[in-house]
């Protein structure tokens, strides 16, 4: 031991920022472990959004007068909140989305078609989000580039030997990998992805949706090409995500989408492009969803993401020692390094029935595929309960979770 202690969080206080965990579910304290998919909001946040709404609220970029340009300043405020948090290098790196759906289909139309080549290949992998497979059969089918799924171990992990092997040919001009499974919990090691990629002479983008939720990202020593995560699932609003690019990757790349605010000049003839990341963001952009998730990142950092990631750790252990003790109870994945994320079955019963039946007892868990069905095929499973955890959950409801699948193992018998 080195004598150094993880750093704890105060939960009442946290818990106290997050009005929607007084609320009573069927006459239950409300315990909520569907994080993964949406996260709540503290009043931080709330109270942010409706100050821009109530005092400062106008469009951006466009407008000479004093709220316009306060408003301005607000949004791009945030895009640096954004880059101080991936730790870019350049605030120009930081694209406004709509989510981590709309920036992987940004890169897939302005990357994978406007830049790649038909004789190039994506690699995804087994255990990625329908997010992360579906743009890029759009692209292979609209554009002819091969798709190549790299497989993962029984564990849950990434097969680095079988990644090793899809890129041996040199072909492939991308791959494109979640940091953090929204099933199964397993981190990626981003950095030796990003390094075996760039080795072959490819580009690599990482699905961060959950994994900036629960640990500090840093998209220069990862060497990330592309980054994407999402403002609700990191206690923000939704109707936000953010793609990081890197600066030479932006100049080369058309725009996705045509419209306003996108543009240097227009005429019937032609229209010049404005400079990224500009270019990227057509129309109105999401300015109060904005104001939001700089009020999100303000909230985790004043907590610390190495206080989050010490205490949903412990969360996880504590789920992984209890969860495979009880009968029927089947966890999918068993990977070195994971978040707070887990998937199971019980083998009486459909997912939906135990989480209908957790419901009453006041636990939401997310129930079905999760926007994963390839890799519920690759485990041989039909659907699954998902539990994910917040920097609001507790050591207790770990055990609650616990005893009520014990409870509903006993009813389903």
């Amino acid at each position: 031991m080195d004598g150094h202690v993880a750093p704890t969080l105060n939960l009442d206080a946290i818990r106290a920022d997050f009005p929607i965990l007084s609320e009573k579910v069927r006459g239950k304290t409300f315990t909520f472990l569907d994080s993964g998919a949406s996260a709540q909001k503290p009043r931080q946040v709330i109270g942010a959004m409706v100050r821009m709404m109530e005092t400062a609220y106008a469009n951006v970029h466009r407008g000479a007068y004093h709220m316009s340009e306060q408003a301005t300043e607000a949004y791009e405020a945030a895009r640096a909140a954004v880059a101080r948090f991936l730790n870019a290098g350049d605030v120009r790196e930081i694209i406004f989305t709509g989510s981590s759906t709309n920036a992987i289909n940004l890169v897939a139309h302005s990357y994978g078609r406007g830049v790649m080549q038909p004789s190039q290949a994506v690699v995804i992998s087994e255990m990625e989000h329908h997010a992360n497979i579906v743009p890029w059969q759009m692209a292979r089918d609209a554009h002819g580039i091969e798709l190549r799924v790299c497989r993962i171990t029984d564990a849950g992990e990434l097969d680095l030997d079988d990644l090793a092997a899809k890129l041996a040919d040199g072909k492939v001009g991308l791959v494109a990998v979640t940091h953090m499974s929204n099933v199964l919990g397993t981190v990626t090691p981003a950095a030796q992805i990003a390094r075996m990629a760039h080795e072959a002479g490819a580009k690599v983008l990482f699905d961060g949706s959950q994994a900036a939720v629960h640990r500090r990202v840093d998209v220069r020593e990862i060497d990330a090409d592309f980054y994407v995560f999402t403002g609700h699932k990191l206690y923000g609003p939704t109707g936000i995500g953010v793609l990081y690019a890197k600066g030479a990757l932006q100049e080369a790349m058309p725009p996705f989408l045509g419209g306003g605010d996108m543009i240097a000049e227009v005429s019937f003839e032609r229209s010049v492009w404005a400079p990224y990341p500009a270019k990227f963001e057509a129309g109105t952009p999401p300015i109060i969803e904005a104001i939001g998730l700089h009020a999100a990142i303000d909230y985790v950092e004043s907590i610390g993401m190495a206080a989050i990631e010490a205490h949903e750790r412990a969360l996880v252990d504590r789920a992984m020692a209890r969860l495979p003790q009880i009968e029927g109870v089947t966890l999918l994945g068993r990977a070195q390094d994971r978040g707070g994320v887990f998937a199971f079955a019980l083998d009486t019963a459909h997912a939906h029935d135990v989480a209908t039946l957790l419901d009453r007892a006041g636990i939401a868990v997310r129930s079905g595929r999760h926007c994963a069905e390839p890799l519920h095929e690759r485990f041989g499973v039909e659907s699954t309960c998902r539990a994910s955890f917040g920097l609001y959950t507790t050591p207790a409801e770990v055990d609650l979770l616990a005893d009520a699948l014990h409870q509903a193992r006993e009813f389903f018998r």
